[in-house]
Order: C-alpha cells, then sequence, then structure tokens
C-alpha cells in the first residue's frame, strides 16, 4: 500500500515557496531513486499523528 505524503509528519507548507514540500533532506542517490520511482514507498514515511502530541501535553 502506498502512503499519501499529506498524512506524513515530514510533509509542511513552506512559507517561501508557497506550497507544501517534503522536509526530508535525501542525498544525491535517494533522490534519484524516488524520482525515477525506483522505490515503491518513501523509507521516510511517518505517519502524522496530531492527537499523539496532545496526549503529551496532558
Amino acid at each position: 500500500m502506498k502512503k499519501s505524503c499529506e498524512s506524513c509528519e515530514y510533509y509542511d507548507y513552506d512559507e517561501f515557496s508557497e506550497q507544501y514540500v517534503c522536509k526530508i533532506d535525501l542525498d544525491e542517490d535517494e533522490y534519484l531513486d524516488f524520482i525515477n520511482s525506483r522505490t515503491k514507498e518513501c523509507p521516510y514515511y511517518k505517519f502524522y499523528d496530531e492527537y499523539k502530541s496532545v496526549q503529551k501535553q496532558n
């Protein structure tokens, strides 16, 4: 199952470019693999659970 960038913790709004971007810094090889679709899923995907951060505050 492919994971959606919209639900990833590293997918964030960049005010400078005024668009959503991935905040993970990939090295050159990882970036090329990702762009050329050699990687089926992002190895850095981490589900963003806003309720988890709220639970830590309580």
